[in-house]
């Protein structure tokens, strides 16, 4: 049977998800993937070095900063890429996946991986013959490009295929994850309070009913959390407001700016559930709402926390909303509808629809959370880890940052608390742990992350202090921003179906295994200075190894590479899966001599570093290839087979190409995240590994998800943070003997 009639893999995706999509008679799945502001009006903390929103304006004295959309119109768009660029790009991408399966006897009888590398490049050959249907194919790419205003991906494909028509749950899937670190005028009995063992409460675990975790009864050392939500609520009101007046200095490098687009994509923006597919509200910008939702015990609440004037309301009045929230979500808990956003996509459209049917109540409460300009979720206890939590891999890694990575991602309290279509959602624990959780479609986690490191720059006043007024004015003792609490009207229907989602997300909850990995035994800096390689491409092949180990074996393998440098670019592909990472790695495997396995290093690494810029620059051809298999139409092309004879096998009849782009490792690098305790998002693959790292210049944070699975070890996301560790370990080893000499200096561990 031809592959275009089966399930094949592409690569329309942001992480690791993997997304069924129909293309007319042709069933493709396709596994979907996550800058400088003029300065404050305070002075910023400088305890760590400034990401994009925080570089300060450096132009010519008496000069104007630029307008944040200023350079929109420099932006070249994306381009369409030519066949004779993708394919051999393509072809050599595959050499390591057929290189693999010859070592692992996998080919058929009597093949090898030159004589099936040979084959696909005949095919290749066909397609770019003139007169073919990949011809064809491509010039309809080109014919999207000459139709759509921005980008031929982004504009026509790029939401529905990558998220909208995938199905599954957002929660763990497909949402992100960011954990703030915590503030420096947390009090210590709040930081005590962190420290939380799960022997409090008993024998917790995963698949239990999460009643304890949702903590009905706890919210101890609730007004510190209260207040750092209050904070974190202002300051992104502060970020908004700058990007509404265009104070945003446009993120760019030194060679070119990129785009802004997604900026506005951030606040008011939810996913509407739909079938057969989802949509984002039309949310412009700047957004009209003045009002978040808050969430306390699955009770919901609106707040106003901006004037008619569009003015941010008095941080006390914010705080004392807030406060008054707390206390009347004491009483009890509310409805929990918003576990219904954590079910499968047409389940909760089903569910939706219900609600809006069934009460005038339910459409305006329904209505006041998807136009929010985003949503608080203040918890009413602090996470502990469950019962039987494997220790730390590392002593650097804080022994509550896996509960406190699984609170965020939502996980922790199996759904609860939790409106998982908000494009931002601020989560707070009472003694102000909190962190940021997405819905990844409106943006690339890049951008969140940068707004807030904006967000954490400047500590909360503490408890006895009032709040500056740099971000909104003063209010009168006592008073309150406007605050109403959300109803709903549910049937018997209607709390069946909140039932059957919670049970859903209790079993979804308890096969995801969140950690975190702290590595402090070096950084970016000694990977710099004295490995004398990339930071992100050593990290790369550091996963490769550790992967290895785990598996017995590579696996092809996604990297976000970000194509902001064109109009309303969001990413391309980095395969780390190279024949060079394979070279490498099975030195270290095969325990060659260190002055080979560095050498093999450096080359995976330089390989790794031109595929980057080749993906973020228009070079890539995972995109491609998924915009030329949507192109096909059967019945105009005919039968998969008829397509295949015309010259479009490469394209739809080769189940290699699924093959190597099932990412059952999915990576992206983010930032040093000096500011963050981690950030994460789920891997799409039952013995798959989704991590999302930071590269700080003295340690480095890994966000590892990995499933409970027969295919896994009892303990996935431990098991193979260990094999990291000791990926990391060999390395440095390797590259203590064998890198260039280094200054005294640069011969440190830590630097």
């Amino acid at each position: 049977m031809l592959v275009a009639t089966r399930k094949v893999f592409s690569a329309v995706r942001t992480h690791s998800r993997s997304a069924h999509i129909p293309a007319k008679n042709v069933h493709l799945t396709f596994p979907t993937a996550f800058p400088p502001i003029v300065p404050a009006r305070r002075s910023l903390s400088t305890s760590f070095p400034a990401m994009f929103a925080l570089t300060p304006f450096r132009g010519a004295p008496g000069s104007a900063p630029p307008k944040t959309f200023s350079r929109q119109g420099e932006l070249p768009r994306l381009p369409v890429p030519t066949l004779e660029e993708t394919f051999p790009r393509y072809l050599k991408s595959l050499e390591p996946v057929l290189r693999q399966k010859e070592e692992l006897g996998q080919l058929a009888s009597g093949a090898t991986a030159a004589s099936e590398l040979q084959k696909r490049a005949e095919w290749a050959q066909e397609a770019m013959k003139e007169g073919s249907l990949a011809r064809k194919l491509q010039q309809r790419l080109i014919d999207v490009d000459r139709t759509t205003p921005d980008n031929w991906l982004d504009d026509r494909y790029w939401l529905q295929k990558a998220y909208h028509e995938w199905r599954v749950p957002l929660l763990v899937n497909s949402n992100w994850w960011l954990m703030f670190r915590a503030d420096p005028n947390t009090p210590a009995a709040d930081l005590e309070l962190g420290k939380v063992q799960p022997e409090r409460y008993g024998a917790l675990t995963p698949s239990e009913d999460f009643s304890v975790a949702l903590g009905a009864k706890e919210w101890k050392g609730q007004q510190w959390g209260i207040r750092r939500a209050t904070w974190i609520t202002g300051r992104l009101l502060e970020f908004k407001r700058r990007l509404d007046h265009q104070e945003i200095m446009p993120d760019a490098s030194r060679s070119s700016a990129f785009c802004m687009h997604q900026y506005t994509r951030l606040f008011g923006v939810s996913r509407i559930p739909a079938i057969p597919h989802d949509w984002n509200t039309a949310t412009p910008h700047p957004t009209v709402a003045r009002h978040v939702c808050v969430m306390a015990r699955n009770n919901f609440y609106q707040v106003e926390v901006l004037g008619q004037d569009g003015v941010t309301r008095p941080l006390e009045e914010i705080e004392k909303a807030f406060s008054d929230i707390v206390e009347d979500a004491k009483k009890a808990d509310g409805d929990a509808v918003g576990i219904l956003t954590a079910d499968d996509r047409d389940t909760w459209a089903r569910a939706r629809e219900h609600l809006l049917a069934i009460s005038k109540v339910n459409r305006a409460t329904l209505g006041a959370l998807e136009d929010c300009l985003f949503v608080v979720s203040l918890d009413s206890s602090v996470l502990p880890n469950v019962s039987g939590h494997p220790e730390p891999v590392t002593t650097a890694t804080p022994a509550s940052v896996d509960a406190h990575a699984r609170n965020i991602a939502g996980a922790g309290r199996g759904g609860h608390n939790r409106w998982f279509d908000k494009a931002l959602s601020v989560v707070m624990e009472p003694n102000g742990r909190g962190g940021i959780n997405g819905e990844h479609s409106p943006c690339d986690a890049l951008i969140p992350s940068i707004v807030i490191d904006f967000a954490l720059a400047e500590p909360a006043p503490q408890p006895d202090q009032p709040f500056p007024n740099s971000i909104a004015p003063a209010g009168p003792a006592g008073a309150t921003a406007s605050w109403k609490k959300l109803q709903w009207e549910l049937d018997d229907k209607a709390h069946a179906s909140i039932a059957s989602s919670a049970a859903a997300a209790r079993q979804l909850v308890s096969t995801s295994d969140i950690g975190m990995l702290w590595y402090d035994e070096y950084g970016a800096e000694w990977i710099k200075k004295v490995a004398k390689q990339s930071p992100d491409a050593f990290l790369q092949m550091a996963l490769q190894l550790a992967y290895a180990n785990v598996k017995g074996y590579q696996s092809p393998t996604y990297e976000t590479a970000s194509t902001r440098v064109f109009k309303h670019g969001r990413t391309d592909v980095i395969r780390s899966f190279s024949n060079e990472a394979y070279e490498f790695v099975r030195a270290v495997r095969e325990k060659k001599p260190a002055s080979e396995i560095y050498r093999l290093l450096s080359a995976a690494c330089q390989s790794h570093n031109a595929q980057t810029r080749a993906a973020s620059t228009g070079k890539g051809f995972d995109r491609h290839l998924t915009g030329l298999r949507l192109a096909y139409n059967p019945e105009e092309d005919g039968t998969p087979e008829e397509a295949c004879e015309a010259g479009a096998r490469i394209l739809l009849g080769d189940e290699l190409l699924g093959e190597s782009q099932t990412w059952k490792l999915s990576t992206s690098g983010l930032s040093s995240g000096l500011r963050f305790c981690g950030t994460g998002f789920g891997s799409g693959f039952e013995d798959g590994v989704g991590t999302n790292y930071l590269a700080g210049g003295q340690l480095l944070k890994f966000g590892l998800e990995t499933k409970h699975s027969p295919m896994n070890a009892k303990d996935p996301t431990a098991t193979f943070a260990k094999a990291l560790v000791d990926a990391l370990r060999s390395m440095k080893e390797i590259c203590e003997k064998e890198a260039p000499a280094a200054t005294e200096g640069e011969t440190k561990g830590k630097l």
